[in-house]
This record gives C-alpha cells, structure tokens and sequence, in this order.
C-alpha cells in the first residue's frame, strides 16, 4: 500500500467517524433521536445558556452539525462541510469553556476536539475516496476553503459574541449575597 493510499483510507476513517459523530449531533438537534431535546428541547437549552432565540439557534447548529457531518463522511464539499461543524463546535465549546477542559467535568475537551477535526479537513481536503474526488472538486476548489473558513469564523464570532455579552450581562445584573442575615424580629 502506498503513502497515498494509507493518507486517503486515513481520511476516509477520519472523515466516517467525525462526520457520523456530528451527523448523531445534528439529528438529535433537529429530530429528538438518540435521545436528543429536538428542536423544542435543544432550543430551550439554547435559550438558557444565552444563544437566543432558543429554537432558531438549535436549528441553525442541529443543520450545521447534521448538514456538515453527513457532507464530510460522503467527502462532499469538503471546506464547507468542515467550515460549518467547527462553527457549531466552536458556540458548544464556549458554553462549556467554563467547566474548564476535560470532558468529564463538563469541559469543552470534546466539542474542541470534533471541531478542530472538522476544520482540519476543511483544510487538507477529503482525499481520493470521496464524493469530491468522484466529482472533479467542483465543490472543493482551492479558493472554497478560505472563502468558508471566513465567513464561518465572521458567523460565529457574531454569534458567541452576542451570547458571551448576554451571559455577562446577566451575571452582571446579579449581586451576590456578600452576609447572611438573620433576622429575628
């Protein structure tokens, strides 16, 4: 087997097992499988961590995660794909950013992780054994990978922006109680 036989089986597997973890991501967003909240539940979430409106923000990232994981497993417009599931990976890992890194804490260690795997091969490409190969790249042109990457990253620092500055504010407009008090009266 030659080095670019094992580079391309390489990303056939990085590409199945990321784009199919995203993909179970997306659906539980949208549809409620796999034990997800649905667009009704996810978007009750997103509202309570400050992605607002709640249920336009599930289903922009449930289409971002489902739409993007399906699209890097096939191998099909490859930057667009990966560019749109680090997006969504990039507003999870904000949320958990404060659990600090580790998963198990509640951390961001694995939404980071399907992110920069996502971006990683927005950036290398999907190699021979992909839709993109099959179809000339006319979906995966050199120009489509900045192009992607910048208008994710432009999307996404809006987006987080404006939830960090409502998380802040809502923590700003909370004092905390500095003595307990009792009162006998």
């Amino acid at each position: 087997m030659s080095a670019y036989d094992r580079r391309d089986l390489g990303l056939l597997l990085l590409r199945l097992g990321t784009g199919g973890v995203l993909a179970a991501h997306g659906t539980q967003k949208l549809f409620g499988w796999f034990g997800g909240g649905g667009i009704e539940g996810t978007g009750q979430f997103m509202e309570s961590v400050g992605y607002r409106p709640g249920k336009s923000n599930a289903t922009l990232a449930g289409l971002a995660e489902a739409g993007g994981g399906t699209l890097l497993a096939l191998g099909l417009a490859t930057p667009a794909a990966g560019a749109a599931a680090a997006g969504a990976m990039s507003g999870a890992t904000a949320v958990h950013t404060p659990n600090g890194f580790f998963n198990a804490g509640g951390g961001y260690e694995y939404a980071a992780t399907l992110g920069l795997a996502a971006l990683g091969l927005a950036v290398s490409g999907p190699g021979r054994l992909s839709l993109d190969h099959a179809l000339g790249h006319v979906f995966d042109r050199g120009w489509m990978v900045p192009a992607a990457l910048a208008a994710t990253a432009a999307g996404t620092a809006v987006v987080v922006g404006m939830r960090t500055k409502r998380v802040r504010e809502e923590r700003e407009g909370k004092q905390e109680t500095l003595f307990e008090e009792e009162y006998s009266g």
